[in-house]
Formats: structure tokens, C-alpha cells, sequence
């Protein structure tokens, strides 16, 4: 039995997270570029979100320390990152998620996101895993490209060991030989098996590790097929990283969706999600 996440307070209220809530969406770039193209994504989303009777939560990183190349950007860094975040959060009236990569960032995040990420290279690290969680804060772990699916039981128990049950597990796909990924659709039920809501990460999930030499290349095509097969064999989040121009964005553009195309997707995948919710939560 999949448990429902609260993530509470928010500015846009309460949002339920499980198998019989809406639609989670969590989206925004790769990393914070600047304030007002945080803005702009954030109010586009939240509107979309609102049309279609989804939940909402922007998405940003303030640091990317993972990048492939000492020259690649990585973004504002925590104190200028988080201060943009907060800003955000009440300019725009959304919640608002970041990865921490260090267990001392967990405490001066957790002042201002709604939600703290673990990223996936780090996801058995287990201070930073215990720091996040005795914030009380969500915490959404992602799976990393070498763990399998059922191994992630050790990473819900790190957090567990620390009081908190407000965990949420993404999927990004596993390492498939060199520069490349693959998605094991088995690994979303053995993960929400669990007990916890699982969310699929459709745009990381294309991503070419390294493919580009210094950095990451990514096929961006393969975004909406990964994500209908998701759908249908169910998940309970969505992540995607999306972007009003990905070929100029600063970070992860070759694997990012276009803002345009966030919304006609998202109406297949609705389709999708009506169409079997009788058997996944029946």
C-alpha cells in the first residue's frame, strides 16, 4: 500500500501526494539562470498545472555540483540560489524544490524550499540522507543510475531512521554501458511497493551522461514515449525539466522539453493516467 505525502505548508496550499490525488508536476529548468526566467517558467507552469487540475512544484538547482566539466555552469551557489528561490516562492505563489548535496545544506534549505532533493549520484549517502530528513521537510530521493530499484529500501530506512515518513522516490533511469541510460519500467511499482509515491523523471531519464565529451548530450525526442509508458504502468509525480529555448539553456538543455510542449503532453499523459487508474489503484 502506497502512503500519501503531505507537503504542507505551501503557498499554494496543501498538496496530497499518493495514489489517489492529482497528479504531481514538478518542473522547471535545470538550474537557476536568473530570477525572471525562474519567473517566467514558474508562472507558465502553475497556470498549466491549474488548467489541467494538476499539483505544482518548481524545480531549480542552486548549485549542480555533478557537472561534467570543471568549466560547465553550475548556477548561483546556495546563499544567491536560496534567496532567489524564496523570492520566487512568494512572487509566485508556488512551492519550490533544490538538491542539497552536503548535509550543512539541509538546515539553510529547508528554510525556504517546500521540498529538499536528494540527487541521485548521492542517493546513498547517508548523512546528507538523515540531515534532509530530520529537517521535516519532503524529501524526494532520487534513484541513482547504479541502485536498483528494490536497493532504494535502504535509502527510505536511512530516512525513516530519522522520523520521517514524507518521502518521495524518483526514477531516472539506470547507467546502460557507457553514455547512456536505460528505464527499467519495472523499477516505479517495486519502488512504490515501498510505500511511498513514486515519481518519473521523463526528461533525465534521456539524458547521455557525459555523451556531449564536456558535458551531457540527450535525446529529447524520446521524452513523451518514456513518459505515456510511465503513465500506464503508474506513477504518482512527474519531472521534467523544461525551458523556453533548450537549445540556449545553460545547463541540460539537449535532454529538456520545450515550454510550448509541456501542455499537449501533459493532456496524453492525463488520457493515459484515466485510462488505467481502475487497474493500478484498484
Amino acid at each position: 500500500m502506497t502512503n500519501t505525502v503531505h507537503i504542507t505548508p505551501t503557498p499554494a496550499g496543501p498538496i496530497d501526494v499518493g495514489p489517489m490525488a492529482p497528479l504531481l508536476l514538478i518542473a522547471g529548468p535545470c538550474v537557476l539562470e536568473d530570477a525572471e526566467l525562474a519567473r517566467e517558467i514558474a508562472v507558465e507552469m502553475r497556470a498549466v498545472a491549474a488548467r489541467l487540475g494538476l499539483s505544482y512544484v518548481f524545480k531549480a538547482s542552486f548549485d549542480k555540483a555533478n557537472r561534467t566539466s570543471l568549466a560547465s555552469f553550475r548556477g548561483p551557489g546556495p546563499e544567491k540560489g536560496l534567496q532567489i528561490l524564496g523570492w520566487l516562492r512568494e512572487e509566485a505563489r508556488v512551492p519550490v524544490l533544490s538538491d542539497i548535496h552536503e548535509p550543512a545544506h539541509a538546515k539553510i534549505a529547508a528554510d525556504v524550499l517546500d521540498i529538499l532533493q536528494i540527487p541521485a549520484f548521492l542517493c546513498r549517502q547517508t548523512d546528507l540522507l538523515v540531515a534532509a530528513a530530520r529537517t521535516g521537510k519532503v524529501v524526494n530521493i532520487k534513484k541513482g543510475q547504479f541502485v536498483s530499484p528494490w536497493d532504494m529500501a535502504n535509502a527510505v530506512d536511512k530516512v525513516r531512521s530519522a522520523g520521517s515518513e514524507r518521502i518521495l522516490l524518483t526514477e531516472r533511469g539506470s547507467s546502460f554501458g557507457y553514455n547512456n541510460l536505460v528505464v527499467d519500467m519495472r523499477s516505479l511499482p517495486v519502488m512504490r511497493s515501498l510505500g511511498f509515491p513514486v515519481v518519473f523523471d521523463a526528461t533525465h531519464s534521456v539524458q547521455l551522461p557525459g555523451g556531449a565529451g564536456s558535458c551531457s548530450g540527450g535525446q529529447r525526442e524520446f521524452i513523451p514515449i518514456l513518459a505515456r509508458a510511465a503513465m500506464a504502468v503508474g506513477i504518482d509525480g512527474l519531472f521534467l525539466e523544461v525551458h523556453p529555448d533548450p537549445d540556449r539553456a545553460l545547463c541540460d538543455g539537449p535532454n529538456s522539453l520545450p515550454l510550448a510542449e509541456v501542455e499537449p503532453l501533459l493532456k496524453q499523459l492525463l488520457a493515459v493516467r484515466q485510462a488505467v487508474s481502475g487497474v493500478i489503484n484498484g
